[in-house]
């Protein structure tokens, strides 16, 4: 699907009860998982040992979970659980009949021993058929492939970030997103607001988070 190398394929299927029996999450989740996931393979395994690219500080490996849905979608929740119960980088592939998304998250080291590492925003590809999936692997280390199967992923999302380290392009958007939010609600106040005084108090604040924006 990927055209990785084939020294990175594992191809092994992992029951999804295993991301769950023994965590402490609510029923409702679990029946997520059993009523939107149907299969879960480990396909590959990108690492210093199967690919020529030297180890990277923080990434010391990258795995390709394919996860075949019942569904067009899949709770963002679930992957956070996988992510979590999972002490590496993944790039997740979600297949639902014969079209896949390609799904990363930005993972920071985590201050918690009890996982080094901690998901934070996703990224995704639109639904494409699978031959029209192509990723590539570039950089010199795992940290750089990381980055840039993440940038690859995320699109116009991080376009223009290319210059400052990834931290602080991930950063950047999660405040664009969260402006590009606060701006459609405030509009949609203005339009509902019949006070004129609140109506010009409301413009005000969204011209500044419009001028923010840009």
């Amino acid at each position: 699907m990927l055209g990785l190398p084939l020294s990175t394929v594992f191809n092994r299927r992992i029951p999804k009860q295993k991301f769950y029996e023994n965590l402490s999450v609510t029923a409702e989740l679990k029946r997520t998982f059993a009523e939107q996931i149907r299969a879960i393979y480990w396909r590959n395994k990108i690492s210093p040992s199967t690919v020529n690219i030297a180890a990277g500080e923080t990434v010391l490996e990258i795995e390709v979970l394919e996860i075949r849905l019942n569904q067009p979608g899949l709770d963002k929740r679930v992957l956070k659980v996988i992510d979590r119960e999972i002490p590496y980088h993944i790039l997740f592939l979600l297949v639902y009949e014969e079209q896949v998304q390609a799904w990363i998250g930005y993972k920071e080291e985590s201050l918690s021993r009890l996982a080094p590492f901690k998901p934070g925003t996703y990224y995704h590809t639109e639904w494409q058929s699978m031959d029209e999936l192509s990723l590539h692997l570039d950089g010199l280390n795992m940290d750089a492939v990381y980055e840039g199967l993440l940038r690859q992923i995320a699109g116009e999302r991080l376009d223009g970030s290319n210059k400052g380290n990834l931290t602080d392009a991930v950063a950047r958007d999660e405040r664009r997103q969260k402006l590009q939010k606060e701006i459609a609600s405030l509009e949609n106040k203005v339009r509902k607001e019949k006070q004129f005084n609140r109506q010009v108090e409301l413009n005000a604040e969204l011209k500044r988070l419009i001028k923010e924006l840009e």
